[in-house]
């Protein structure tokens, strides 16, 4: 989805989107790192989707009377489960087991699996040599951030967040494409709320039936402060403002949020929840920035 500005405010606006988006999304790596410290992880992205995805859907339905057709109804039950219930929900369960920091550049990787699965997805995809070099460097920047966690990675359940990352930043790349490849008329605030409500009730369903559930009346008020804060600012108004920046920018320019998030996200770590940085994580995180822009710039769609 991409458009074009109507007028020069229109593109001020979008551009102070960008920018919400690329602040914002950033401090929700944190915000999830202080919620799974008193609810599981799948529940408290299952309560942000199903309380976020129902303002939307409840707007629609109050003010819009819109509902979804028999033929919307399949693309939003398996959007809603490859990017928010797999991609969101498995991006959440990962920093239970690694710094919010390290997770959001796990994360950043997403860029660069769209473009490694654009093979499959996308016909006549041109991998030009500076879109080698920007994966390989991408994936090559991961390594280095967690080279001195390499102990802990053998000893310890981090590996369990870099897997849980690594699928997390892999089905969201696939959604993006098939997104692209199915898309439809469909408002995309419409279609965002419905993906997010019925994740959240899925999310929600699987937390209960795994066993890893707290009762409501039992979630701390730190908890929900941190729901609160992922509802209003992460699901509601970042996202709201992504895609009001994507249907009046060039997808490229709405991109920078890919490199500004993680930064966020490690300085907010360092700061607020005692995540140590380190020149590693310094390191790594650049070359791997570095990586994205270079697939986001090279590659030929």
């Amino acid at each position: 989805m991409q458009g074009s500005a109507s007028s020069p405010s229109s593109r001020t606006n979008a551009l102070i989107a960008v920018g919400l988006v690329s602040i914002l999304w950033g401090t929700t790596w944190m915000a999830s790192k202080v919620g799974v410290q008193y609810i599981p992880a799948l529940q408290l992205s299952g309560l942000r989707h199903l309380i976020g995805g129902g303002i939307y859907v409840l707007f629609f339905l109050l003010y819009k009377r819109m509902v979804p057709t028999r033929n919307h109804w399949f693309r939003l039950i398996w959007m809603s489960v490859l990017m928010f219930v797999l991609s969101n929900g498995l991006s959440v369960l990962s920093i239970v087991y690694m710094p919010s920091g390290l997770g959001a550049v796990v994360g950043a990787l997403s860029p660069i699996w769209v473009v490694v699965f654009s093979f499959v997805f996308v016909k006549k995809a041109i991998f030009k040599p500076l879109t080698i070099i920007g994966i390989v460097l991408g994936f090559a920047g991961v390594v280095v951030t967690f080279f001195e966690f390499y102990q802990k990675i053998m000893d310890t359940d981090l590996w369990l967040g870099i897997l849980f990352g690594s699928i997390s930043s892999i089905t969201w790349a696939i959604a993006t494409l098939l997104t692209v490849k199915q898309s439809e008329h469909i408002d995309p605030y419409f279609s965002l709320g419905w993906q997010m409500f019925i994740s959240g009730v899925l999310l929600n369903t699987i937390s209960y039936a795994s066993g890893r559930f707290v009762s409501y009346d039992n979630v701390p008020a730190n908890a929900w402060l941190s729901i609160a804060y992922l509802i209003i600012i992460g699901s509601v108004l970042a996202f709201g403002a992504y895609i009001y920046a994507l249907k009046r920018l060039p997808a490229t320019l709405v991109s920078i949020h890919s490199y500004i998030n993680p930064i966020v996200a490690i300085l907010l770590g360092d700061l607020l929840m005692h995540e140590k940085l380190t020149i590693y994580i310094i390191t790594g995180t650049l070359i791997t920035l570095v990586g994205i822009y270079l697939v986001n710039s090279s590659f030929k769609r």
